[in-house]
């Protein structure tokens, strides 16, 4: 019911919320096209499949420092809208790809729609307490990760079934489409709680406040914020999207080229992602400190949930092992923006988290580059061994975070002590 009562009484949130919703179905529909789109001519290749998800996480690594710059200098407002227009002019050019020309041109399309997607990204989480209140910051951030889950499970399973029964152009279509609902939404929100005025010329601020390197300074001037910046990182042990798609191509075939296999599966990992949250928040006293102590939960329940995928000889028993690390993906992810948002200064928000998605983002990479490769000289049958191996690797994050936290909590409390004392 918190949730339901906080979209009643704030409209402009409820709009953001709206358009979070729209997209992230859209994201989906186009996630799986691609993936069927390139499997199609390809093969099961898991290069190719590597390729695939390279494409979509190394420009945002590469365009963070950018991207968190544009957050914290620009109309954070007016970036989200130019954003999602951009990316549905983007989607768009897919039809574009045929039989003659697949080797690249999918590719080069999901790199310019993930750069947009960098600078879409940070310029909400930024933009999140100027339409939300510090007491609902918890509440809209899990809303937001919960909508993200089933957004997730929904878009995914239909994603598969459309384009498994309608063709991938369908998929690409219902992508851009959502694209310009979430525009649409976006322009219509009015900010609650502005905290700098964005709308000052560009001339009138000062050029060297909204640096790169001034960012630099704050995380190195404060080593809690860099240790929870840490937290998104030290969750992408292994790429479980070059695992789940290869898995669900290989070994669970079903629908055509694996489309609804991979549908199912994402569904899961989105209605563990609903479950992770709305079940480990219940032991969540709101506090900094606690959600510290839930992250470390989180961590272990993905590796739970790796060592279970390894091990399931059926679909169904994938299934609840994507759920199980879905639960704690969602967790972590979830306590580690709302922590940010609670203790970093507004005015370093933007590139905070750009250098935080740009963890997740440099994980991703190097993960999925050594999952790719182990994956290719492994072949079908020893798969397994390469997630068993993931599920062991991924217990080093969860047993440093909680080793850590004395040493995290003891700078934290020196950093809310200098806030105090400053002029």
């Amino acid at each position: 019911m918190k949730y339901l009562a906080l979209l009643r009484r704030n409209a402009s949130f409820s709009r953001l919320w709206m358009a979070q919703a729209i997209s992230f179905i859209g994201d989906w529909f186009n996630y799986i096209a691609a993936a069927a789109l390139i499997t199609r001519y390809a093969g099961a290749s898991g290069i190719a499949i590597s390729a695939l998800i390279l494409a979509r996480f190394l420009p945002p690594l590469l365009a963070a420092p950018v991207a968190g710059v544009l957050v914290d200098r620009m109309n954070r407002h007016r970036l989200m809208i130019l954003s999602d227009v951009l990316r549905a002019l983007t989607v768009i050019c897919f039809f574009l790809v045929n039989e003659s020309n697949w080797s690249w041109l999918p590719y080069l399309l999901i790199v310019v729609q993930s750069f947009w997607g960098a600078v879409f990204e940070p310029a909400r989480s930024a933009f999140m307490p100027s339409v939300v209140s510090a007491d609902d910051l918890v509440t809209a951030n899990l809303l937001s990760s919960v909508t993200w889950s089933v957004m997730l499970s929904v878009g995914a399973i239909l994603g598969g079934l459309v384009a498994g029964a309608f063709g991938t152009n369908v998929a690409f279509v219902v992508d851009s489409l959502s694209f310009l609902l979430s525009a649409g939404l976006i322009l219509s929100i009015r900010p609650l709680y502005p905290v700098v005025d964005d709308n000052l010329p560009e001339k009138e601020k000062n050029k060297s406040e909204g640096s790169f390197w001034e960012g630099i300074q704050y995380i190195r001037a404060h080593p809690a914020t860099a240790a929870t910046m840490l937290i998104k990182l030290g969750g992408n042990v292994g790429s479980f999207d070059a695992i789940l798609v290869l898995f669900a191509t290989t070994v669970f075939v079903v629908g055509e080229n694996g489309t609804t296999s991979v549908g199912l599966l994402y569904a899961a990992f989105g209605l563990g992602a609903v479950v992770g949250p709305l079940v480990i928040d219940r032991f969540n006293d709101q506090s900094v400190r606690k959600m510290r102590r839930l992250i470390s939960v989180g961590y272990a329940l993905i590796a739970l949930g790796w060592f279970l995928f390894g091990i399931a000889p059926i679909l169904e028993l994938a299934w609840v092992a994507v759920l199980i690390k879905a639960m704690g993906s969602s967790v972590y992810w979830t306590y580690s923006s709302v922590i940010l948002q609670k203790t970093v200064e507004d005015r370093f928000l933007g590139r905070i988290f750009a250098f935080d998605q740009a963890g997740f983002q440099l994980a991703t990479v190097i993960s999925t580059i050594i999952t790719g490769a182990l994956a290719e000289q492994a072949g079908p049958d020893l798969l397994r061994s390469v997630v068993i191996g993931t599920a062991i690797l991924s217990l080093i994050p969860c047993i440093l975070w909680t080793l850590s936290l004395p040493w995290i909590e003891k700078h934290a409390k020196r950093e809310r002590a200098a806030m105090l004392v400053q002029p």
